[in-house]
């Protein structure tokens, strides 16, 4: 496919991304692409190679939701929820009439989309906080980033590199993070509500 267009996306990625005018399709079409376990090792992709390998991970999913936002005229923004002794979770986060929104690509049902009704951010990354556990049932997450906005990465072509992106995640790693809590113990999840958030899982 030919590049050139708008944020250099051919004409068939720009479709794509424009037909997910809104950020329940998007959040669909992400529902809808297998989970990339890296099988072959860490991927840090484009939204262009994400779709074109048919598969995305959280960061890669992040990255394709802001930039379908940005092709439908909002700014592409990602927020970093930090954890501790599990992964850090990406999400792209939204405002829809002065409320907070976020679409999300998980291997954990409870992680993935959020309804813009939130009004301000804290209450969002803490409505993830009961479903943010490692597979030891452990709850884990403990701060969040500000919304950081892609464009900033323009350089880096990030909607279409064809390398990986490995800067963006460093220097997700390398901002302020804001602690949700004071934490002096360790806070476990139900039986019940672990298996449900497993439901759909990619093994």
């Amino acid at each position: 496919m030919r590049s050139g267009g708008k944020f250099n996306l051919s004409k068939d990625e720009l479709h794509l991304l424009r037909r997910l005018s809104t950020p329940e399709k998007i959040q669909r079409y992400l529902e809808d692409l297998p989970y990339n376990k890296e099988r072959d090792g860490e991927t840090c992709r484009s939204p262009r190679l994400a779709l074109s390998h048919g598969t995305a991970h959280c960061f890669e999913g992040a990255l394709l939701a802001a930039a379908a936002l940005r092709v439908n005229g909002q700014p592409p923004l990602i927020l970093d929820l930090e954890s501790v002794r599990d992964d850090d979770h990406v999400i792209s986060v939204f405002r829809l009439n002065g409320c907070w929104g976020a679409i999300a690509k998980s291997n954990y049902a409870g992680l993935r989309f959020r309804t813009p009704v939130y009004r301000t951010l804290r209450e969002l990354v803490m409505s993830y906080f009961e479903h943010y556990y490692n597979l030891d049932g452990e709850k884990t997450l403990r701060a969040y980033s500000r919304p950081i906005n892609l464009s900033r990465f323009d350089r880096l072509e990030w909607m279409t590199s064809e390398e990986p992106l490995w800067p963006i995640p460093e220097y997700l790693c390398e901002i302020k993070h804001t602690p949700i809590f004071k934490f002096n113990r360790r806070h476990y999840m139900d039986d019940r509500l672990y298996k449900a958030g497993l439901t759909g899982r990619a093994e």
